[in-house]
């Protein structure tokens, strides 16, 4: 049952990484020490776990609930938990709800099915289908991760509004559309509901301009890596203080460029390698078909590490 029952899916929520030893087996001590690290981080308001930044498309089910297990022992007693729910299969999709509810979770983040990608947008009933099931599974606040709308997995806002509607536990979007104009038109119209549905951008490319739009909260992998500049890029923009926001904008820009460049599978592969730089991480195991990065792409994100002022400990002072 969660420690926090009262928890409503906003603010910054950094998506943590899952080490993993020589063997591909999970790294319990060094996933502690990242949770740790992170959970330290001034102003989060809860963290999420066993998803794309966890590489939770390579792990079991009993390995996704021990992860769950660990986050909530180490952290659940300071932050909410947010649980990815990562599957095709709308019924396995529910048995990770359930098993997350009863772990301790206080949200649920709810990525699209890989077979959406087929059509399912001229077919908004399976969306519905989808959250439903595992609505029946758990009552827990589910975050929609939207996709872009080319890729065919997002959702049209007909289809968001429709699924609010007939799935009351939907309480937030990730927001991943990478279209600036449906962005601010889900900011607008979903976050003046009642109750609002907030908009949790993850829109790295242009974070600074995604929060003046109004988004009530930022939900990203690379916060694995710079909690404390989201952190006070998300508090600069809700005190107006737009120089300070510019500042902190322009560093993390520096990261996420390298972060986020083509090939963007490789994403948290490279926050990996980041961390190992940084000193946090002792390894950058990845589970395939992902593999190692080149000794140049290290190089490139050394550099752009320490031109954005990333420490060990942090972001280092202006």
């Amino acid at each position: 049952m969660s420690r926090f029952p009262d928890f409503t899916p906003a603010g910054v929520i950094p998506a943590v990484l899952l080490p993993f030893k020589p063997d591909l087996s999970l790294d319990e001590e060094a996933y502690r020490r990242h949770l740790d690290f992170v959970a330290r981080t001034p102003g989060l308001s809860a963290l999420t776990t066993n998803a794309h930044s966890s590489e939770a498309a390579s792990c079991s089910f009993d390995e996704q609930q021990r992860v769950l297990e660990i986050t909530l022992d180490e952290v659940g007693d300071r932050l909410p938990v947010v649980g990815g729910i990562y599957a095709d299969g709308s019924l396995e999709a529910a048995r990770l709800a359930a098993m997350a509810q009863a772990g301790g979770a206080s949200a649920l983040l709810v990525f699209p099915p890989q077979p959406f990608i087929m059509g399912a947008q001229l077919r908004p009933e399976m969306a519905l289908a989808h959250f439903k099931t595992i609505a029946q599974a758990s009552d827990l606040p589910l975050i929609v991760f939207q996709y872009s709308l080319a890729g065919g997995q997002g959702y049209p806002l007909e289809t968001l509004l429709r699924l609010i509607e007939e799935v009351p536990t939907v309480r937030a979007i990730k927001d991943w559309s990478n279209d600036p104009m449906l962005h601010q038109r889900q900011v607008s119209v979903l976050q003046s509901l009642s109750p609002p549905v907030n908009v949790l951008t993850t829109h790295s490319a242009w974070l600074l301009s995604s929060l003046v739009s109004g988004c009530n909260g930022l939900l990203s992998g690379s916060g694995s890596v710079i909690a404390d500049l989201h952190s006070a890029l998300f508090q600069a923009v809700r005190a107006d203080d737009l120089g300070s926001a510019r500042r902190l904008a322009r560093r993390i820009q520096i990261l996420a460029e390298v972060f986020y460049a083509p090939p963007a599978v490789d994403m948290h592969n490279r926050m990996k390698e980041a961390l190992v730089l940084l000193g946090r991480l002792e390894k950058a195991v990845v589970r395939p078909p992902l593999v190692k990065l080149g000794p140049e792409e290290i190089a490139r994100l050394d550099r752009a590490l320490k031109e954005a002022g990333i420490g060990p400990e942090g972001a280092l002072p202006d």
